[in-house]
């Protein structure tokens, strides 16, 4: 029963041996003197076989005793068929003193094995000093700035590039004011030709035509009196082209500015009723009249800031 006994504790520690064996941690830093108030830099490699989970180090109790900074993301490699994990922190101490971390403890299973084994790593020493401070040396002064030389070169670079960046935005400011006025040409309506100008014209290419004196008698006065009637639409806001003759004039009554036109109007209209619907044929005065009457009609109804430019429509040739 002894010898038994005596086998299966020989079997453990060849096996906590051989687990050891496969897992080796180590400490350091990056170096062993500092001054107050340095960040140390403190380092945790573990390596270890594929088959082994390793878990943080146990630094709790470490970070009691140092001012912890950071904690760094840990890093992976391999070396020489091994895993790697090496764990970073940077701590700093402010006060001087000789300084040394135990090991610390890193927890880690090996296989299936559901127990959690502890592997510790060596001892890390150091020391934090003061400045040292020399008695019997003067107090000097703070250093004044150091002044950096002007760059002529990379000077005339800024002025280049400024001027060009300049430049830019005007040339695309430029093309967008004249783009813009472009699009405003193409969609500003056409100016509207004032109904006086319209009805002139109207009356002097019918009067070119001569169709009265070809034989088209009728054609004539129906021409005529719709260029009048149309002006009349424009100019006094009446339906006229679908009023007859007596509506037409009950219309124009009722407007103090076509009172000087009444009774010309009333003339013009009846002997072109005439012509149209009575088969009346007139001589060649009554024609003429008729185109007389009608430049008047439009010449007496003209705003009065237009009425200087009626005898240059009229010598119109």
């Amino acid at each position: 029963m002894v010898r038994i006994s005596l086998i299966l504790i020989f079997l453990l520690s060849l096996s906590f041996s051989s687990h050891l064996q496969s897992l080796v941690a180590n400490a350091y830093t990056d170096t062993t003197d500092y001054l107050v108030g340095d960040y140390i830099h403190l380092s945790i490699k573990v390596k270890h076989d594929e088959r082994i989970e390793v878990y943080n180090p146990f630094t709790k109790e470490l970070f009691g005793k140092l001012e912890l900074i950071k904690i760094e993301d840990p890093v992976l490699s391999e070396e020489n068929g091994k895993k790697v994990v090496e764990y970073r922190y940077i701590v700093s101490v402010y006060d001087s003193s000789d300084v040394s971390i135990p090991p610390i403890p890193v927890g880690y299973k090996a296989g299936k094995d559901t127990t959690t084994l502890i592997a510790y790593t060596n001892p890390v020493n150091f020391t934090v000093h003061t400045l040292e401070v020399k008695a019997n040396e003067e107090i000097k002064d703070v250093k004044e700035p150091i002044r950096i030389p002007l760059d002529w070169r990379l000077l005339l670079l800024y002025i280049l590039i400024a001027l060009f960046v300049i430049v830019l935005a005007r040339y695309l400011y430029l093309r967008h004011k004249k783009k813009l006025e472009e699009e405003s040409k193409r969609t500003r309506p056409a100016p509207k030709i004032p109904s006086y100008l319209t009805a002139l014209n109207s009356l002097h290419e019918l009067e070119e035509e001569k169709l009265w004196q070809k034989g088209y008698v009728k054609e004539y006065h129906s021409t005529i009196t719709e260029i009048i009637r149309r002006y009349f639409e424009d100019r006094f806001y009446l339906p006229a082209l679908e009023l007859t003759t007596s509506e037409a004039m009950r219309k124009l009554r009722n407007r103090n500015d076509a009172y000087e036109i009444l009774l010309i109007t009333e003339e013009f209209l009846n002997n072109a009723d005439l012509v149209k619907f009575a088969k009346y044929k007139p001589i060649a005065s009554v024609n003429e009249e008729m185109m007389k009457q009608a430049y008047q009609i439009v010449e007496k109804t003209l705003p009065k800031e237009r009425g200087d430019k009626i005898e240059v429509i009229n010598n119109v040739e």
